[in-house]
């Protein structure tokens, strides 16, 4: 199974916005990732983790990515789609997705660490 775990890039996330949880930051964020692709590791799956600016740059580099692989499962983080200021964003990453990869399940975590359970839920 290989999995694409899609996210914005924690240092480009504005941790001022009220809709995120109080506390996080760039550094937690990125512990969490390095969690997330140890524990689909450890599920014997392949993970590559795609961490997007909010712009047309990370939308190239999103496209490359399922451009270059065929994926099992596509893992959206909260990131991209709670904040209501990353809406557009989230649909652009959605319809991404939609276009590039049709066979690929779509789940979403609800922070890092749980990216492999959110897989999970839909590749069994």
């Amino acid at each position: 199974m290989r999995i694409l775990f899609i996210g914005q890039k924690p240092e480009t996330v504005d941790f001022s916005d009220p809709a995120l949880p109080p506390g996080f930051d760039a550094a937690k964020i990125n512990a969490g990732i390095a969690i997330a692709v140890q524990t689909i590791e450890e599920r014997g799956w392949q993970v590559d983790p795609c961490m997007i600016t909010p712009d047309e740059a990370g939308l190239a580099q999103l496209d490359r990515a399922l451009r270059t692989q065929s994926y099992n499962c596509v893992v959206i983080g909260g990131g991209l789609r709670l904040p209501p200021k990353s809406l557009a964003l989230f649909e652009q990453v959605i319809n991404a997705v939609h276009k590039a990869a049709p066979q690929a399940a779509i789940a979403f975590n609800t922070r890092p660490e749980d990216t492999a359970l959110a897989a999970a839920r839909q590749i069994g």
